[in-house]
């Protein structure tokens, strides 16, 4: 590899953070040197540094044309693939890195976390203890053991071994908001919020440890406290676990409903269990977005908020307000049964809406949008009918009414479990 001056100063560049700089010296270098496969490999960083994924694509598939034995190409593509949510072409990538240099810990902790973004916890921790065999300070490979540790369930090795990582390195932002959360799921919020405030200082950028703040703020409420532990509890399950716990639970309310209507004298019995099991389950739709509009109203709490959050706490807000709005037009209107439809309405409407911005941006997100949408207008069609004309029983405007409500109910209800798998889906990029 000739070390040209070019060359050398975007390596320094690249260590600064400096891509766009890094790119102009290096494509300075190529200019004189068009076959150097290290540097179109690093010049492909540069540019997924700049988000120009085609771009960096392109250059990481030309070093490995030009240098197929070089593992740094190899990796270069993994971080691009993987960027692209590719994970299982940026696995492939960055085994064949590891294959031909097995002893380089930055390509384990790369392994480590394609399979920890694929949910693989054990995979994610062997490739973590690999990377540390061959460099036992690796801070990559130390903070995705831990946390795939968190993962599996053995949180007292995990916050040792973040502790361990954090006396080696303090200034580490990745450290401090891994601590925050291994702390977080051991219940002990305010020291969480330290390591989270710690990792915000060092680097503001730090969306892991904004979101990890956001979530201690709102664990100091007693019930989100609860929520946030089943949360973090079907996080660490696989996707056949978490829909299998899912689909138990309502076969399991249709069961007892069932047997409720056959036998009178099960009723008192079986309506407290349903009763909660139905709170539950609204609480695991709402909760989250409920608790964002309380941090969105308060004058501090809203600058913790992304972008994302603010939209679904405004979004689910006026869903809320406008279904207790109609809801005390029915209590001033005599209470006329029909008058309860657009408060059932607009209040199952926040449901599918908080569920758009739990999707990633990409076909999911259009896809729960237009689902809601189609929902909105069933649901405006059947307040319109029904709520607002009065339209005659019986009449064919009465029909669409009901017809427009029975979709609404119906698609409210299935959106739930279509919005359930749209978030697990990752739209390549």
């Amino acid at each position: 590899m000739n070390q040209s001056p070019q060359l050398q100063r975007a390596l320094v560049l690249h260590q600064q953070g400096r891509h766009d700089l890094a790119e102009k010296e290096l494509r300075q270098h190529l200019a004189s040197e068009p076959h150097d496969g290290f540097a179109h490999a690093l010049l492909a960083i540069s540019a997924l540094e700049q988000e120009r994924l085609n771009e960096a694509e392109q250059s990481a598939r030309e070093a490995i044309g030009i240098a197929p034995d070089l593992a740094f190409a190899h990796y270069a593509l993994a971080r691009v693939l993987s960027q692209r949510n590719r994970e299982p072409e940026a696995a492939t990538a960055i085994q064949e890195a590891i294959r031909l240099e097995p002893a380089d810990a930055d390509y384990h902790g790369m392994l480590a976390g394609i399979e920890f973004d694929r949910r693989q916890w054990q995979a994610a921790l062997n490739a973590a203890e690999t990377g540390l065999q061959f460099d036992p300070e690796h801070v990559v490979c130390n903070n995705l053991r831990a946390m795939a540790l968190v993962k599996l369930g053995r949180k007292a090795e995990a916050g040792a071994t973040i502790e361990r990582t954090l006396a080696r390195d303090p200034d580490d932002a990745f450290s401090h908001a891994n601590q925050g959360w291994t702390l977080l799921e051991q219940g002990e919020r305010k020291r969480a919020m330290e390591h989270f405030r710690e990792s915000l200082r060092l680097d503001p950028t730090n969306e892991w440890a904004q979101a990890g703040l956001v979530e201690a703020i709102k664990a100091g409420n007693p019930i989100y406290a609860v929520m946030l532990k089943y949360f973090l509890w079907m996080q660490k399950l696989s996707d056949r676990a978490r829909w299998g716990i899912l689909l138990g639970g309502y076969f399991g309310n249709r069961l007892l409903a069932t047997a409720s209507a056959s036998n009178p004298d099960l009723a008192p019995w079986v309506l407290p269990v349903r009763a909660l099991y139905i709170s539950f389950a609204l609480l695991t739709w709402l909760a989250y977005p409920i608790f964002n509009l309380m941090l969105f109203l308060h004058p501090y709490g809203r600058h913790a908020l992304n972008k994302d959050q603010r939209g679904q706490a405004t979004w689910v807000g006026l869903c809320l307000a406008l279904a207790l709005g109609s809801l005390g037009i029915w209590l001033v209107s005599g209470r006329n049964g029909d008058y309860l439809i657009p408060p059932l309405v607009f209040g199952l409407l926040a449901i599918p809406t908080s569920a758009i911005f739990i999707c990633d941006r990409g076909w999911p997100r259009t896809t729960m949008l237009l689902i809601t949408l189609g929902l909105a207008a069933a649901g405006l069609t059947a307040v319109a009918v029904i709520g607002f004309l009065q339209a005659t029983k019986g009449s064919d405007l009465a029909s669409i009414g009901a017809g427009a409500f029975g979709i609404f109910l119906l698609g409210s209800f299935l959106s739930q479990w279509l919005a359930n798998w749209l978030a697990t889906q990752k739209p390549k990029r």
